[in-house]
């Protein structure tokens, strides 16, 4: 069994990185996407709301497990059994950064491979700084989030 870890904040989870993760979908056995958690950052959602949301986000979707993790991917990768750390590309000049991150994980152990999968051309622009921005000022978010996100949002966060 191929299985893949797809490793991120995902503060909040976007259309993009469904789109991501739909493709990995086809291509792995298994695909789990990872909430990266680090003790020393505030996140503007707690990781267990993250992980709540992504879950609801892709119920339809078969072979894909939510967990979170704190610390190395590398070391979660080998506690999971995946061979394979899924990085989504936006733009170009998303590559430098991901491609030193993969460096320093193929270091680590070169026997975990990584793959970047680029996102349909309409999910070039989103992330979820400029979510949070557009959200915060608020703005309409509805377009670029899963609907689980955008009810969560607007629910909480009703001023």
């Amino acid at each position: 069994m191929k299985i893949a870890i797809y490793p991120g904040s995902f503060d909040p989870v976007t259309n993009g990185h469904l789109d991501i993760l739909k493709t990995a979908s086809g291509i792995f056995d298994k695909v789990i996407i990872a909430v990266a958690h680090n003790s020393e950052k505030l996140g503007f959602l707690p990781v267990e709301t993250r992980v709540k949301l992504i879950k609801e986000s892709v119920k339809d979707i078969d072979n894909i497990e939510v967990d979170s993790f704190e610390g190395l991917t590398i070391n979660y990768a080998h506690k999971k059994g995946a061979t394979v750390l899924i990085r989504g590309l936006r733009a170009v000049s998303d590559f430098e950064y991901e491609m030193q991150l993969s460096q320093a994980n193929s270091a680590l152990d070169s026997d975990v491979k990584t793959v970047f999968l680029t996102t349909k051309p309409k999910y070039n622009f989103i992330s979820s700084s400029t979510i949070k921005e557009i959200f915060i000022n608020k703005g309409d978010i509805s377009k670029f989030v899963p609907e689980a996100v955008f009810e969560y949002l607007t629910k909480v966060y009703k001023k």
